[in-house]
């Protein structure tokens, strides 16, 4: 293959990706000649199949190497070829031998001009490595479209429209973290009374949102392709609940345990083993629940679900462990 394969190169021409080390066999020879020839010719690449070929290199057949190997060494070739071939024209793109090499199935494809002369063979590598390159972007994609950017529309793209795409989620964080600071707010009292509690928020926040962002990526790869159904729904909450309890217990058991030998204050610690527990639960449903709906509203889950899951994580977390603070030591 003569070049790395890309999403640009979809659409050039196949030739610049074919390659002339394939084996060539005389129509007119025998099985017994076109060993000998294979064996002079000391092809370097690798040996799929035996194209054979006419005197004007015009392609009139696939040998197969079982036939060649197995055959009787005075059996002509043309009486052992293949004349059905799936041939690529050299007009074709790597497109186009992709969708052949889907459909068909086979290992390589023989590149013909209009006269029907052998100019190249295309391997099904240049299939598979698109495939994973394709694999790759799709996860790259999904990793940065859970914080609300789409690659394709900021690849290449001036500066104006990078900003147009990246800021407006930009604003969603900034409106969640406004309202996270109004909720503070709102329990201003118990914060001056137990100064403990401010130290312990950003751990709080920080293990809701990483346990959202798991539950959130491993929806998406399970939604991947699939339309929405309330059963399949009803089973994933099932099975995240007793999830994100038991990842809650330990986490918030981790953390109560610091917050004791580091205050010495129980209710702090039973607090944060409390708030932490609730508030992780209620996250990985978050990370299920916010793309599961936007699926089932047809709406495309991979942008919107990131921003949307940490805002009401963030609130949602706060919320719980300042009020169960205030409940407590209130």
């Amino acid at each position: 293959m003569s070049s790395t394969v890309t999403e640009d190169h979809l659409d050039e021409s196949i030739l610049k990706f074919s390659r002339t080390d394939y084996v060539r066999v005389r129509i007119d020879h025998t099985v017994e000649q076109a060993l000998r020839s294979v064996q002079g010719s000391r092809p370097t690449g690798r040996v799929v199949y035996f194209y054979v070929i006419d005197d004007d290199n015009k392609l009139c057949g696939v040998l197969p190497t079982r036939r060649l190997l197995l055959s009787p060494s005075e059996t002509p070739v043309k009486d052992l070829m293949v004349t059905q071939m799936v041939v690529v024209p050299d007009t074709a793109t790597l497109l186009d031998a992709c969708d052949l090499f889907l459909f068909h199935k086979l290992l390589a494809l023989p590149i013909v001009d209009s006269e029907g002369r052998l100019k190249g063979v295309v391997d099904v590598e240049i299939y598979t490595d698109e495939m994973a390159d394709l694999i790759r972007r799709e996860e790259s994609n999904d990793v940065f479209q859970l914080i609300g950017v789409r690659v394709a529309s900021v690849r290449k793209a001036t500066t104006p429209v990078v900003f147009q795409n990246r800021f407006p989620w930009l604003v969603c964080n900034i409106l969640g973290g406004l309202a996270c600071a109004f909720i503070a707010g709102l329990y201003q009292g118990i914060l001056d009374k137990v100064i403990a509690l401010a130290l312990f928020i950003p751990v709080v926040l920080a293990l809701a949102e990483s346990v959202s962002i798991q539950s959130l990526t491993l929806t998406l790869q399970a939604q991947h392709g699939r339309s929405f159904h309330w059963n399949t729904m009803f089973r994933s909450v099932f099975r995240e609940i007793p999830v994100g309890l038991l990842l809650g217990v330990a986490c918030g058991g981790l953390v109560a345990l610091a917050a004791w030998a580091w205050q010495r204050d129980g209710v702090v610690a039973l607090c944060l083993l409390a708030s932490i527990g609730l508030s992780i639960t209620f996250a990985t449903l978050c990370g299920l629940l916010v793309p599961t709906f936007l699926n089932a509203a047809q709406r495309d889950p991979k942008v919107a679900s990131g921003p949307i899951t940490l805002a009401m994580t963030d609130l949602t977390t706060l919320f719980i462990y300042l009020g169960l603070a205030t409940m407590l030591l209130g």
